[in-house]
């Protein structure tokens, strides 16, 4: 029956907060075993540009979310004045180095360096956040890629708590390329390479959609599953039958 069985709700935070637990205890398993079979425990290396409270307190969390289940993990903080050639060097060097299992940078970036041109530096094997442009591509040809973490959560909570996507209709509410397209790549697989089918029918809506648009066509209203604010949504309005949303 899955994990929320066959109830058509909207979400709640305490299954919520009882899914990320239950993942957390897998991961910390998985971890386990990899050290217990005689092979290094994983590593995750962040790298921090222009270091300020909220930045920090942002790494923080997912370092001690790393250490809780078992994954070492180290920050690098680097100043705003650094290059753009020595963030190339410092990346190359993670990528290269047998210890790192995984790369994550804090964006935004100083507007003196190529936001860009530093993703598509990670190698596509050691990136966490899926930025590079080969792992983009590859969330677009349904091969396996890393998702960024939020998209990836929401696509973990759709399919342990059993809501269907297959020829349902869903909104995604904005359009950032580490959380509304992803979501909506993740979505629509047709499952013929290495990424599971999900086969849903998806439209977006962003800051410049037209509010009487949104009105007129009874969107979010006569869709099955939303996704918004990082949270996927079973519309009670339109439970058993497909809209034409």
């Amino acid at each position: 029956m899955g994990f929320l069985g066959r109830t058509h709700c909207q979400l709640n935070e305490a299954v919520v907060r009882k899914l990320a637990q239950w993942i957390k205890q897998e991961v910390r398993q998985e971890v386990e075993e990899q050290v217990a079979s005689g092979n290094k425990g994983p590593c995750l290396s962040v790298a921090l540009v222009s270091k300020t409270p909220a930045s920090l307190c942002h790494i923080l969390n997912k370092t001690r979310a790393a250490a809780d289940v078992g994954i070492n993990s180290e920050i690098i903080v680097k100043p705003a004045s650094i290059s753009e050639e020595e963030l190339l060097n410092l990346i190359n060097k993670l990528n290269n180095d047998g210890n790192v299992d995984g790369l994550l940078l804090h964006l935004p970036l100083p507007e003196h360096i190529d936001e860009r041109k530093i993703c598509n530096a990670f190698s596509p094997d050691k990136d966490v956040d899926g930025f590079p442009v080969m792992n983009v591509g590859r969330k677009c040809l349904d091969q396996y890629s890393m998702l960024p973490a939020t998209p990836w959560g929401v696509w973990e909570i759709i399919k342990r708590t059993d809501i269907p996507t297959l020829g349902k209709n869903v909104v995604v509410t904005g359009r950032s390329k580490i959380v509304g397209m992803p979501i909506v790549m993740s979505l629509h697989i047709r499952g013929v390479h290495e990424r599971p089918r999900d086969d849903a029918t998806v439209r977006i809506s962003h800051g410049y959609t037209p509010k009487e648009q949104l009105k007129k066509q009874n969107i979010c209203r006569y869709c099955n599953i939303r996704c918004t604010n990082s949270k996927p949504v079973h519309n009670r309005y339109n439970q058993g039958k497909n809209s034409s949303c």
